[in-house]
């Protein structure tokens, strides 16, 4: 049985009635040729919601030195950077571009106090454009653990028009919990101190919750 994530009970609820009545529509008013292919499509796209929505039964990779990957998808940048927000200081970004062939559950890569949040409207650039990190829409959570504070950072892509931050409603940060959640396609970026070892390499795919990203020093 799958279980769909609560962002898309009800646009999954939405897709289900419109296939429906596209398929009884084919079934009454076209040659059974193109029912067949009406069905098809149908199940195709149905099959496509579900994949997004859909929880997946993990069980998080748990270490208080470790910072694991805040979501599924690609990793695209490891770099220096000087991060301005919370940390106020050079540091290294680790990003990861969700595809919309991924989860788009955010998790929490670390464990700690949430001592910084902010929301910040923008652009709808591409998510692997290298601009869109500081342009587009997006959430920045700081969190302080006992190693040190890191920074996390939703962005929103061109397709992605809506960015769920659940950090609001919780004091704290839990390793391997949800964090948040963006639709259809989108980037996490990670700010992490600049003595953290990077575990991950470009292009190399991660699993959200359970993929090391780096480890404190």
């Amino acid at each position: 049985m799958i279980k769909i994530h609560r962002e898309g009970r009800i646009i999954v609820a939405i897709t289900v009635l419109i296939l429906f009545a596209l398929v009884i529509v084919s079934v009454l008013t076209m040659p059974y040729q193109v029912n067949y292919l009406t069905s098809l499509f149908s199940l195709v796209v149905l099959v496509m919601v579900l994949r997004f929505f859909r929880v997946p039964h993990r069980r998080p990779f748990l270490d208080e030195k470790t910072i694991t990957a805040p979501a599924d998808g690609k990793i695209v940048a490891i770099e220096r950077v000087h991060q301005e927000e919370f940390l106020d200081a050079p540091c290294m970004q680790v990003s990861i571009f969700m595809s919309i062939h991924d989860v788009h559950i955010n998790y929490f890569p670390v464990s700690g106090n949430i001592r910084f949040l902010k929301y910040h409207p923008g652009r709808y650039l591409v998510a692997r454009h290298p601009k869109s990190s500081s342009l587009n829409e997006r959430y920045s959570v700081g969190i302080e653990t006992t190693d040190g504070p890191i920074l996390v950072r939703q962005v929103a892509g061109y397709v992605a028009r809506r960015v769920r931050c659940y950090a609001a409603d919780q004091g704290a940060a839990r390793q391997g919990k949800e964090m948040g959640f963006i639709k259809f396609g989108s980037r996490l970026d990670l700010f992490l101190p600049l003595d953290a070892k990077i575990k991950v390499e470009l292009n190399q795919k991660v699993t959200g919750s359970i993929t090391p990203v780096a480890r404190f020093n």
